[in-house]
């Protein structure tokens, strides 16, 4: 059996998914889900956001499946990047924020929002 969410944010879709016997985890099939895609419409910049809570990290399968959308996207010239943003608790306003394994504060999170920091514009390749 696909293992089931720890939490009650998904839908009923995404619940009915866990439950089907044809395509369960242990056949190879997995279910995740990209938090964001962050864009300016104006200026044409995008990049793709994970974000987790109480210093979580991605699962392995979750780290594959990014790698090979970064990988996928990346020739777009106007394409920042995969980016995991990590929160010490449950949002910018009760604990340290991390991007990409970089702590940084409000300001500087709103930077990268803007696409005016250097971790949101140098388009790495997703390696977290």
């Amino acid at each position: 059996m696909t293992r089931k969410r720890n939490d009650s944010h998904s839908t009923e879709f995404g619940l009915w998914l866990r439950e089907q016997a044809e395509i369960e985890s242990r056949l190879g099939f997995v279910a995740t889900n990209i938090d964001f895609v962050w864009s300016n419409y104006k200026t044409g910049q995008w990049m793709l956001l994970e974000e987790k809570r109480f210093n979580k990290r991605p699962t392995y399968c979750q780290r594959k499946l990014f790698e090979q959308l970064d990988c996928a996207v990346g020739d777009d010239p106007t394409y920042c990047g995969f980016h995991m943003i990590i929160f010490e608790k449950t949002s910018p306003t009760d604990g340290k924020i991390w991007i990409d394994g970089n702590e940084v504060d409000r300001h500087r999170l709103i930077q990268f929002l803007l696409f005016a920091d250097p971790l949101a514009v140098q388009n790495k390749k997703w390696s977290r």
